[in-house]
């Protein structure tokens, strides 16, 4: 039992020697709170399940592996891993994950957050976070609205959405969250939507071995808010958007790549560079 969190130690059970009667991820989820709490055709079950998979494969110590969200649909995410994880407050995921990180920093940090927590009204978090290169993953699932709280837009809410509080529709520009990140600084940089869950998985596995601000985005349906006022009132239908609308341009320029309601989803890998994290400019300076 971990001395931390009075959980089971996940490195007592390794991927390929699992009992028959259990699933190779049923190690890295609290089983005792679920059922989760996310709709139908959602997509963040989807993301997790990538993560999941992707971190059994990572070869990280597990022991040493942090999850750090915020509030929101997504932000439920820590409290369903079977890992040492802490679900902040709103907007405050990445400063968190940043003290952690600085205080050990043997620690595999991981944000797991939604848009609306991480770029919204973690913003200034976010961009700070990418310009001073701290050695995090983070992975953002954007369903465009503020999800938990009644399907509000935020800051990826894309020009003409209607939302519970653009009922006219939304006329502020949104982030291009890719061009954010690399604009930040951030040192890998991908999109993917959770239809494609092979490339999303190979994603995160990359984030997860790179080492300073890697971000991940990940696009999901939001069938309760965001998909029944755009004609997407079931996962199937977003997927289906995703699958007609989804083009994959690895090494676009970011700039290119913002999202327009009804138009292409550009997916990819968009950058993958190599620069000191800031504990190195640290060491360095000393």
């Amino acid at each position: 039992m971990s001395e931390l969190t009075g959980h089971m130690e996940v490195n007592s059970v390794e991927p390929g020697a699992v009992s028959p009667e259990r699933h190779p991820m049923d190690a890295l989820l609290r089983e005792e709170r679920l059922p989760h709490i996310w709709c139908s055709g959602c997509g963040i079950g989807t993301a997790l399940t990538c993560f999941i998979s992707a971190l059994l494969k990572s070869g990280l110590d597990l022991d040493k592996v942090v999850v750090v969200s915020g509030i929101g649909c997504t932000g439920r995410v820590a409290g369903y891993v079977q890992l040492d994880s802490f679900h902040t407050t709103h907007g405050r995921a990445i400063p968190f994950a940043t003290g952690l990180k600085l205080a050990n920093p043997e620690l595999k940090v991981v944000v797991f957050s939604g848009d609306g927590d991480l770029v919204t009204i973690g913003g200034n978090h976010f961009i700070h976070a990418a310009r001073r290169n701290i050695d995090m993953t983070v992975i953002c699932v954007n369903n465009f609205n503020y999800g938990m709280t009644g399907g509000q837009h935020g800051a990826t809410t894309p020009v003409g959405s209607i939302t519970t509080t653009t009922p006219y529709g939304n006329y502020e520009h949104p982030f291009n969250l890719p061009y954010l990140a690399v604009a930040s600084g951030a040192v890998y940089v991908a999109r993917w939507t959770v239809l494609h869950v092979r490339r999303l998985e190979r994603a995160i596995g990359e984030a997860l071995a790179k080492r300073g601000f890697s971000f991940v985005e990940v696009i999901s349906p939001c069938p309760t808010n965001f998909g029944r006022r755009h004609k997407q009132r079931t996962g199937l239908d977003t997927l289906k958007y995703y699958h007609e609308k989804g083009v994959i341009r690895h090494g676009a320029d970011p700039k290119s790549v913002d999202i327009e309601l009804g138009g292409e989803i550009v997916e990819g890998k968009f950058i993958d560079i190599e620069k000191p994290t800031f504990l190195d400019c640290q060491v360095t300076a000393r």
